[in-house]
């Protein structure tokens, strides 16, 4: 008859399933006994087969079942299919063989004894149209181990002073519910090296050295070296005697539109560095270049103060202007150096800005007009637009190099300028400057004023969105 295929066990430790089926034959005597089927389903004629060996069960190990109980469940089995052949004259050794067979078969299925009885599973039949495998019943198996219980801590030993009702032990509290997630404190944000402590690593280093140039030059001037250089050297700029008096209402005009287009430019070329994400795109109708509406701006505007300085510079030596601003004697040199220790040393020098500039102011706009200007327009003109590709002989990163340093100087000579302005009487020289007046009256001040508003509004409108307009006369706009 078929046998029972059995598995891995069904608790850890266990043994495996399903369990051996005892068989209850055990022929006493050579003559043919009635077998006694185990199952009442199972056919007496079914083929003797032995229990099939597995994979062992530890690494090296032998196949599992052990071949022991493998040859003891086929000799049971082929007891349980088929009468005895044993001959009279064998009487022992058969009944022993049988025996020791039987013994063994049922050894491997002796239950242990903390064991629970259960059904049997059932599953498919063998043969076709027979009986569900294995036949109805119950079998036992291991119980499950309970589960430890670790110990409970000994309760630690009370000081030798304590009273015997503090050492008795005390229940173990509750364990405390765990504690919400604490969340994390947001990293910090890292400042980029030289953001926000540019100011206050400069600041102490300037301070220093405008108080040393102060007591170095009120020192000096002290000295009778210092006071004798002053004497001979004044500070006021030597003129010639042809030198014009006085600011034609041209002159006037050109510095309020220079202050007005100084600004627009300073304020659209910061504006073109720290843009990320310009309003709108320009693009040219002549060569299809695209630059942003912010970079168009400040390029009308350059192009509109070149003009300005065309007509200075036209005007400046047409006039006769030009010998108030141009050096021609080497004794502006020392002239200037007496002015700027005169002024570090808080004792103004003597001048009267319709008549003539000190030395200093002289050397400062000859640097503006004649050096720093055409620096900063052939350095902006490289780095345009309009600047042809095929001209190479001038690197852009020396145009880089220059211009933005040229925009630091104009700004530092704008501060200084307004400055002195302020200091060495204001109205009479904002009368000279902006209402072409020898006075102290209001007049220059009012105009003064006036200018002021209007170039506060155009830095308020220098931006791509209200440029968008003019743009579109000499180009394409777009949104991208």
């Amino acid at each position: 008859m078929p046998q029972l295929r059995r598995g891995l066990p069904r608790v850890p430790g266990g043994e495996p399933w399903p369990p051996l089926i005892d068989d209850p034959t055990t022929p006493t005597t050579c003559a043919p006994a009635e077998p006694v089927a185990a199952p009442a389903t199972v056919s007496a004629s079914s083929p003797t087969t032995g229990l099939r060996q597995g994979l062992p069960r530890t690494p090296g190990g032998e196949p599992w079942p052990p071949a022991t109980a493998v040859a003891a469940f086929a000799g049971a089995a082929g007891a349980a299919a088929a009468p005895s052949t044993a001959t009279p004259s064998e009487p022992d050794a058969a009944a022993t063989s049988t025996a020791d067979a039987a013994d063994q078969a049922t050894a491997p299925a002796a239950t242990p004894a903390n064991t629970v009885e259960v059904p049997l599973r059932r599953g498919l039949p063998r043969v076709t149209g027979g009986e569900a495998w294995p036949p109805a019943g119950t079998v036992h198996v291991p119980a499950p181990a309970e589960p430890e219980v670790a110990p409970a801590p000994a309760p630690t030993a009370a000081p030798a002073a304590a009273t015997t009702a503090d050492a008795t032990p005390t229940p173990d509290p509750a364990p405390a519910a765990p504690a919400a997630p604490t969340p994390a404190a947001p990293a910090p944000v890292e400042v980029p090296a030289g953001r926000g402590v540019v100011d206050k690593r400069w600041l102490i280093p300037a301070l220093v050295l405008v108080i040393a140039a102060f007591v170095g030059a009120r020192w000096f001037i002290g000295t009778d070296t210092g006071a004798d250089f002053v004497a001979r050297y004044d500070g006021m700029q030597p003129l010639p005697d042809n030198a014009p008096v006085g600011f034609p209402a041209w002159l006037n005009w050109a510095h309020f539109f220079n202050m007005f287009l100084m600004a627009l430019i300073v304020k659209t070329g910061i504006d073109v560095r720290r843009e990320k994400r310009p309003a709108g795109y320009w693009t040219s109708k002549r060569n299809g270049k695209k630059i942003s509406l912010t970079q168009w701006l400040h390029q009308t505007l350059d192009i509109a103060w070149v003009a300005l300085g065309v007509v200075f510079y036209i005007l400046l030596f047409a006039t006769g202007q030009w010998v108030r601003i141009v050096p021609t004697s080497i004794d502006a040199i020392p002239n200037a150096i007496s002015a700027g220790l005169q002024y570090l040393a808080l004792d103004w020098p003597n001048e009267h800005g319709w008549v003539h500039y000190n030395a200093l102011q002289e050397l400062a706009y000859f640097t503006t007009v004649f050096i720093a200007s055409p620096l900063a327009i052939a350095s902006g003109f490289r780095m345009s637009t309009m600047w042809p590709k095929t001209w190479n002989g001038v690197p852009v990163a020396w145009a880089r190099a220059v211009h933005f340093p040229t925009m630091i100087y104009f700004l530092i000579f704008m501060v200084i300028h307004v400055f002195l302005v302020a200091t060495t009487g204001l109205r009479a020289n904002l009368n000279a400057m902006f209402a072409a007046q020898d006075s102290t009256s209001w007049t220059g001040t009012l105009v003064f004023l006036g200018a002021v508003a209007v170039t506060a509004l155009g830095w308020f409108l220098a931006r791509g969105s209200f440029a968008a307009p003019l743009a579109k006369l000499t180009g394409k706009v777009t949104k991208r």
